[in-house]
């Protein structure tokens, strides 16, 4: 058994590998599930904090307190260096990450039966686009946050390589193959030579040919499906009397997962408040406020994302939107959907073209397209993606665990 563990620290859910010869690479971390959701409920009533899907529970059972996810989505801006406020108290984001990866680690060394100093995390190709300073301060904050609850040696390895370690421990022949990992935050490539005689180089670098990555994920596509399809309820597009446009930071506040809380400082409701008086729609407003008053932006995101993701299974889906004023069945296209996110996906699709480019590599010639992540099931976007390799063969991995167990492996190899 290997004595260091793969940590995937995902916007969305995150895991841990651990290499053992003949059993599952995943480590279980909560209720006998692979999978954490990551997210940290601060429960006022009960005077605890909750992780995961039992953090989800709490809060949408009701009770009073301050949720967080999309944690990782702070790495790498302005927000990491400042601070929130949990129960009256100023709580820094970097203890909250702590909080967080601490216990990941904690649930992972009790299912394990030993401690892991040792451990190799995942990270995006980009933690921040086109920006290599603010890129490298991401991956240094990770690093000092993971020292901070315990592991004494760590490594990074890119997420879409850890996928094609994963990928590769699988197949008996050499490919040429297009890692695609598209997660909560970021949608990462990596094209990659792999093979049962390759697997035991010490050294693979001549096998990477390129990566490539863009800051474009899931939590992106939540953004756009609820401001196409949700926010327009609440006023989003609407105008004063006066014929001025209501401001739309409300509306991206609600829509984007980190960001929910600004919807509910005091001065944002003093503002929507001295606004919903000269609202040329005033019941959507007052159905914005109302949203903003019981704090149910998180309820509202979990909603949207939930319609996403059925929306990769069906065509239509029915919207049960109960908790506004008044009740709302919305009904949601994945036409809809695809309009909604048509900017991204025409992104995503340029950055799998300059990545052949770079490896001067004709699209006919790569035989397989390994999809990963929890949002590769988005059908506007793998269509998009499998068009730019129109001869390979597509492969679906496990979207929520190929990171973490490819991580193992790599963490095997560093550190024995």
């Amino acid at each position: 058994m290997a004595n260091a563990c793969g940590v995937d620290f995902g916007t969305s859910n995150s895991t841990v590998g651990w290499a053992r010869p003949g059993q599952p690479a995943l480590l279980a971390l909560e209720d006998g599930k692979a999978t954490l959701p990551s997210v940290v409920f601060f429960n006022a009533d009960e005077e605890e904090v909750r992780y995961g899907r039992a953090a989800l529970a709490d809060y949408l059972e009701g009770y009073e307190g301050r949720l967080m996810r999309s944690l990782k989505s702070l790495l790498g801006t302005s927000l990491m260096d400042g601070q929130t406020e949990v129960a009256g108290r100023a709580l820094p984001f970097r203890q909250l990450l702590g909080h967080f990866i601490g216990e990941v680690k904690r649930r992972a060394e009790r299912q394990a039966g030993r401690e892991f100093g040792s451990a190799v995390f995942g990270r995006p190709v980009f933690f921040v686009d086109d920006d290599p300073a603010a890129d490298r301060l991401a991956e240094d904050t990770l690093a000092e946050i993971a020292r901070s609850v315990g592991f004494r040696e760590i490594g990074f390895q890119y997420e879409p390589i850890a996928a094609a370690f994963d990928y590769e421990s699988r197949i008996d022949v050499e490919e040429l193959v297009l890692i695609a990992d598209i997660g909560g935050g970021t949608s990462d490539f990596s094209l990659v030579r792999l093979g049962p005689q390759r697997m035991a180089r010490p050294e693979r670098r001549d096998d990477l040919l390129a990566n490539g990555g863009v800051h474009i994920g899931g939590t992106d596509f939540d953004k756009y499906l609820s401001l196409a399809s949700v926010m327009p309820l609440l006023g989003y597009g609407s105008t004063l009397v006066s014929g001025a446009a209501i401001p739309s930071s409300y509306y991206f506040n609600l829509a984007t997962w980190h960001t929910i809380n600004q919807a509910y400082t005091r001065k944002s409701i003093a503002q929507l408040a001295e606004l919903a008086r000269d609202a040329a729609e005033p019941d959507k407003i007052k159905r914005l406020r109302r949203l903003i008053d019981e704090r149910a932006g998180h309820w509202l995101a979990m909603r949207v994302e939930e319609a996403k993701i059925a929306l990769s299974d069906t065509p239509e889906v029915a919207l049960a939107l109960d908790r506004l004023d008044p009740p709302e069945l919305l009904r949601v296209t994945r036409a809809g959907f695809a309009d909604a996110i048509g900017g991204l996906v025409d992104q995503v699709g340029a950055t799998v073209r300059r990545l052949l480019a770079d490896a001067g590599v004709a699209p006919e010639r790569v035989d397989t397209v390994f999809f990963t992540g929890g949002s590769s099931g988005v059908a506007a976007l793998r269509e998009r993606i499998a068009a730019s390799v129109p001869q390979a063969r597509r492969v679906e991995g496990d979207l929520f665990g190929s990171i973490g167990a490819g991580l193992a492996l790599d963490a095997a190899r560093r550190f024995g």
